[in-house]
């Protein structure tokens, strides 16, 4: 059987523009939320979010670029090419066995509103011949695919806040069953505009903490009162364990598993007692062929919500038993915010940085434990530990489920 290996890892996020000063960052417990900047929030009773900061498309991209191509997919090949520098990976020319798979939750809706003001008032000449091309969700991998000249396979997984999560997982896929060797995959969101912010905040699903913006995401801690949306960009280089050991290629971690279920329960709301997401962690354990007792740490999706928090902590205590109060639990969402269709994709970056260097995240903001909540989150500071296996969680509306299974190489 054909393994997988992470070989490269890319980043944008509210706490940084690289891997290294975001992952930096995550473990010093800095919070990247702060007040919205990109538009006016005057009419909005929600003034927070995890904007991406001081980002230079003009580092990336030549002015033909920088007008065609949306931030979600600005972010997307931003953090591919770090991703690929970080591997060493020399790309040939119209290779049909290096695919791209990038997880994408909304899609350019900021675009599309903006469009559509403009077209209620100046009528059909002011939409751009780009309009459509640029706010597709599947332009994130389409257009890094072509930027690259990747001829593999090419996929946009569009599954709410599992989207990166999945995307990686169907990564996983192609090189395990000899349809592709290497795999740019991950996810990019830049969903951040009125209407989403309005909407989110009109579910009651959003922090109203304006005045602490810092604190505002706080993932089972008592006090938390709804997940602070954010944007960014996640991607990994999985590749085929033997063609990336030829190459002498740098390895974070072994993905071992994958795991993917639905609730079927309800549009938004979890299934009780998170048992969803029980068959997705049981299934990605099952794919790694290794028993629960083996997982040493968990990258929560701990998204700071009420419902969340508590059937995620409850599906670990069923999946787990009683290894459940030996685990080392975190939510990084505590420092970035809920970045939706990236989340899964930054979180596995964040993974990888902890199966490599053994060392666990904390839950940042998380001071005041919920009681219903009682597994060990980390709180307060890093914590160095033996970490065998790792695994992240991604759930999102619609009832969808994704886990990853990292291993340490060794």
């Amino acid at each position: 059987m054909r393994r997988v290996v992470i070989t490269g890892l890319g980043t944008i996020s509210p706490v940084g523009n690289d891997v290294e000063t975001s992952w930096s960052n995550v473990l010093n417990g800095k919070s990247g939320i702060d007040r919205i900047t990109s538009f006016d929030t005057s009419d909005l009773n929600i003034k927070i979010a995890g904007e991406v900061k001081n980002f230079n498309p003009t580092l990336f991209f030549n002015k033909k670029e920088q007008r065609i191509f949306p931030r979600f997919v600005q972010l997307s090949i931003a953090a591919t090419k770090e991703a690929l520098a970080d591997s060493n990976l020399k790309l040939e020319m119209k290779n049909p066995r290096v695919g791209c798979a990038i997880g994408v939750g909304i899609g350019c809706i900021g675009s599309i509103t903006q469009t559509h003001k403009a077209f209620l008032n100046k009528g059909q000449k002011s939409v751009s011949p780009y309009f459509v091309p640029s706010v597709i969700a599947n332009m994130a991998a389409g257009n890094t695919a072509n930027y690259f000249k990747l001829h593999g396979p090419n996929i946009c997984t569009t599954t709410a806040c599992t989207s990166g999560t999945h995307a990686i997982s169907d990564a996983w896929f192609y090189i395990k069953n000899n349809i592709a060797d290497v795999m740019i995959c991950g996810g990019s969101e830049a969903a951040l505009c009125e209407l989403t912010v309005s909407g989110f905040a009109n579910m009651k699903a959003l922090s109203k903490n304006n005045e602490k913006p810092r604190e505002a995401s706080r993932p089972f801690d008592k006090d938390r009162d709804g997940f602070v949306m954010s944007e960014g960009a996640g991607i990994l280089i999985l590749e085929e364990y033997e063609k990336a050991r030829e190459r002498g290629a740098k390895i974070y971690a072994e993905l071992a598993g994958v795991g993917m279920s639905c609730d079927a329960h309800h549009i938004t709301s979890p299934s009780p007692m998170g048992e969803g997401a029980q068959r997705c962690m049981t299934t990605a354990l099952h794919s790694a062929f290794i028993d629960y007792q083996c997982i040493d740490y968990i990258n929560a999706h701990g998204t700071s919500t009420r419902f969340n928090d508590f059937t995620e902590s409850q599906a670990i205590r069923e999946v787990f038993k009683s290894h459940a109060d030996l685990l080392a639990v975190s939510s990084t969402k505590g420092a970035t915010g809920h970045c939706l269709g990236a989340a899964g994709g930054i979180e596995a970056v964040f993974l990888a940085k902890t199966i490599a260097e053994q060392i666990a995240p904390p839950t940042t903001n998380l001071v005041n434990p919920d009681p219903e909540c009682t597994l060990d989150y980390i709180p307060g500071s890093k914590r160095e530990m033996e970490i065998r296996y790792g695994l992240s969680n991604s759930f999102g509306f619609g009832g969808t489920n994704g886990s990853l299974i990292l291993k340490r190489y060794t």
